[in-house]
């Protein structure tokens, strides 16, 4: 999993906010994505976690094409997603698809499952010729786990957990290379997300998928993830292997994530600090400047106020007020803080 399909560098995504009935101006801009970079390597499930209105989704459909994107640039192969028009934009969506997050209304009610999971046969005709389709539905409905027979039934006849198995068969059809996976299992029920979750992994084994995971839950990101970026108004704020992430978090807001994740085991709760964060995340329209956690960080000092930290690897040379634990490979992953410090161990 070393050689990059996917890079990502500045990725910027501004909506304009307007006024005005007969003539309307701008008068600010949404920040909902802000300078974000990652690379998602061949075979590799890159997990995104954040709260809600971080950017994530917006992350997701400026990579698909969905919304354009402010600035930046994102390589599928070498070839830039946003310059591409017509027919060789066509052809990139073959090699990246989507599953959307609410498995309710991302189905056309008016629609067979047949219809819906060939669709994308009708406007990639090179993939099936017409003779092959009704066999290759069949055969997909097989791969996510539910009956061939159910091809004529139409969504509403199908629970939330099948119906997303529907959205995943669709995405399996032209048989992509990158799967963006938008929340696929914030709307199902605990025991239907680890379904979910497990035909996701053997998906990737079988047809050696890489995949971009979003979503809130942090314990999901970790069960399917093999490295983990974490978001915070628009911006990537820490990243990391999974085990980096959980284990050795560097970063303040990472770290009160992560205090917030429920204990299964009823002997270990009480045992661990539980960061309670005050105020509330300010507006994408006016974010602080600096570092845009500052506001609510612990730590903040004057430094924070006037610089944007990267999100570099600070390595084994900490800035002043920042302690690493000797010889731990923890300590080394990219932190967008002034003042990263590993604090004592997270039970997650």
């Amino acid at each position: 999993m070393s050689e990059p399909i996917l890079q990502v560098r500045d990725l910027v995504k501004h909506f304009p906010v307007k006024r005005g009935v007969l003539f309307r101006r701008t008068i600010g801009q949404v920040k909902a994505v802000d300078g974000v970079s990652f690379d998602l390597n061949k075979g590799e499930t890159l997990g995104v976690v954040g709260e809600s209105g971080c950017g994530k989704s917006t992350l997701a459909q400026v990579l698909m094409r969905l919304e354009p994107a402010t600035s930046g640039t994102a390589l599928f192969e070498g070839q830039d997603i946003f310059s591409l028009n017509g027919s060789a934009l066509r052809r990139l969506r073959r090699d990246i698809q989507i599953v959307l997050q609410d498995p309710y209304t991302s189905l056309n009610p008016r629609m067979t499952v047949g219809d819906i999971i060939g669709e994308p046969f009708e406007i990639h005709p090179e993939v099936a010729p017409k003779g092959d389709r009704k066999a290759k539905v069949r055969e997909l409905l097989d791969v996510v786990g539910l009956s061939p027979e159910h091809v004529n039934r139409y969504p509403h006849q199908f629970s939330g957990g099948q119906r997303q198995r529907i959205g995943i068969a669709r995405a399996l059809a032209l048989r992509p290379k990158v799967i963006i996976c938008d929340e696929p299992v914030s709307a199902l029920d605990v025991s239907i997300q680890a379904q979910v979750m497990n035909l996701l992994a053997e998906l990737r084994r079988e047809f050696s998928l890489s995949y971009v995971f979003i979503a809130h839950d942090l314990s999901v990101v970790r069960h399917l993830s093999d490295r983990v970026g974490v978001m915070y108004l628009g911006r990537m704020v820490e990243m990391g292997t999974e085990e980096q992430i959980y284990e050795h978090p560097t970063h303040p807001y990472t770290q009160a994530l992560l205090s917030s994740v429920p204990v299964p085991d009823p002997s270990l709760r009480g045992q661990r600090e539980i960061i309670r964060l005050t105020g509330d995340v300010p507006s994408p329209v006016s974010p602080p400047s600096g570092c845009r956690f500052r506001t609510r960080c612990w730590k903040a000092r004057d430094l924070c106020a006037t610089e944007t930290p990267p999100l570099v690897d600070p390595g084994t040379s900490p800035v002043e007020g920042a302690t690493w634990p000797g010889g731990d490979e923890g300590a080394s992953h990219p932190s967008a803080c002034h003042f990263p410090e590993e604090k004592p161990k997270v039970v997650a």
